[in-house]
């Protein structure tokens, strides 16, 4: 019998962004697109084992793939006790007609409400914000 015993807190979302993949690329990893759309400071070196951070220090990590259609990193929000191992963010991009289809996968959280909690912000709190931010940058 398998072992159910380790939770599996993990998801996958879809989001459509109205720009070219390289673009949303830039919106993902350049600290001064993120401070535009998101607020706060940020930080993202764009390399292998480069340090993540976002929204002044909330969430934290270190990237584990970038390149000009995939990035990765590890996921710690400032909530998350010490004993809490980091999640894993995944984003793959595909260029459709009109923009990008933005593929997320989100692995390994700590809990079920931190699971829950992130679906949600993910669409409020990310992925909204970029969509506002392209509107109103557009007009």
């Amino acid at each position: 019998m398998p072992n159910n015993s380790i939770m599996d807190y993990s998801f996958s979302l879809e989001f459509f962004v109205y720009a070219q993949p390289d673009e949303v690329m830039e919106l993902l990893t350049n600290p001064d697109f993120i401070r535009d759309w998101g607020g706060g400071e940020s930080l993202i070196e764009k390399f292998v084992g480069g340090q993540f951070a976002m929204f002044d220090g909330w969430v934290e990590g270190k990237i584990l793939k970038i390149t000009n259609n995939e990035l990765a990193y590890t996921w710690k929000t400032s909530e998350w006790g010490d004993n809490m191992q980091p999640s894993e963010v995944h984003f793959k991009l595909v260029g459709v007609e009109h923009g990008t289809e933005v593929y997320l996968e989100h692995k390994n959280l700590p809990n079920k409400e931190e699971m829950e909690s992130h679906k949600e912000g993910w669409a409020k709190e990310f992925f909204g914000p970029i969509d506002e931010y392209l509107a109103n940058r557009n007009h």
